[in-house]
């Protein structure tokens, strides 16, 4: 007789992740959930029967959601995303909740994180916006190659090291600073990459010891001109100290995926209402400076890696196996 399907429930979960949860579950034996909605206290008993829950990185996961989710029997949560600083980990495990993060293609955020220097050191922003507007002149401000510029490379883990990669194709001079030098890179102390580099790019995890990694003080040890990159976690950088040294010139300009304060305005439709950020709305009315919605990650491949790897964990979980 065969073993009962496992059951898992997956929570904020997007109509594409959706339909791949239900053509990949099924082949590992285990039966999906799908809820719309992100977890909260009030849905937490959906999840009643299923000791395996997943969960979107869009929506912070409260306290007394865990706690809901431990009351119903839910031992394990895995989160959608290679970051876990939208759950108390600490917290979870004090109620019983193992928490496993998933590990999907760095090239997405790679790919993502090159095009934008690229657009950053020729000035796409403002050459396209005069081209819609059919001005078709050459810029005032020549671009930059980057074969001629340093770039430091902050973080290089499994997405660090592949934009260390593409790099060294284009012909860069790379730097690099992490706690935990691995790779195959020429590293230096944080304060000596920034005084080093043209562009400076995050991929170093949030923490409490990361958060404004990039504060007043270290954007002021930068080169006057260079650029930021942020495709990592908004908190990296202080908002305020990066808006501040934008608009009165010091940087060059900046690039940002991710941004402080960002749950509740990316991923939402803002056409009709106000942005509830003095920050961003200062950030976009700026020509030399690019700001996209936390998407660098979302490429088909790298969905269909975080899907499989989901449900991966959850089977791990139970055959007594944890994430690492």
């Amino acid at each position: 007789m065969s073993e009962p399907a496992l059951g898992m429930t997956i929570y904020g979960c997007e109509p594409d992740e959706a339909v791949l949860f239900r053509e990949l579950a099924p082949r590992f034996g285990v039966t999906p959930t799908i809820i719309d909605a992100a977890v909260s206290e009030t849905n937490a008993a959906l999840a009643a029967g299923n000791r395996c829950v997943s969960v979107g990185h869009k929506t912070p996961v409260a306290h007394e959601t865990l706690l809901a989710l431990s009351r119903v029997g839910v031992t394990y949560v895995s989160t959608r995303s290679v970051g876990c600083d939208h759950i108390d980990v600490g917290y979870a495990e004090h109620v019983g909740i193992s928490v496993g993060n998933v590990a999907y293609s760095p090239d997405s955020v790679a790919d993502y994180t090159l095009m934008l220097m690229l657009m950053l050191v020729r000035d796409a922003k403002s050459v396209l916006r005069r081209a819609d507007e059919h001005d078709y002149r050459l810029n005032d401000v020549r671009g930059k190659e980057l074969r001629d510029l340093t770039v430091g490379v902050i973080g290089t883990g499994r997405i660090g090291a592949a934009v260390v990669g593409r790099l060294r194709g284009f012909g860069s001079r790379v730097v690099a600073h992490d706690s935990h030098p691995h790779a195959d890179v020429e590293y230096v102390p944080l304060e000596e990459l920034l005084r080093l580099s043209d562009i400076v790019t995050l991929h170093t995890p949030l923490d409490a010891g990361t958060r404004h990694l990039l504060d007043r003080r270290r954007l002021e040890l930068m080169k006057p001109g260079a650029f930021v990159v942020n495709t990592g976690r908004g908190p990296l950088l202080d908002t305020e100290a990066l808006v501040a040294a934008l608009e009165n010139g010091r940087l060059g300009g900046a690039a940002l995926d991710v941004l402080e304060g960002e749950a509740g305005i990316f991923y939402a439709d803002c056409r009709d209402r106000p942005v509830e950020s003095d920050l961003l709305v200062r950030l976009q009315k700026l020509p030399n400076v690019l700001v996209s919605p936390h998407t660098a990650y979302y490429t088909d491949h790298a969905l269909s890696d975080t899907v499989e790897n989901s449900i991966v964990n959850c089977l791990n979980f139970e055959s007594g196996k944890r994430h690492e």
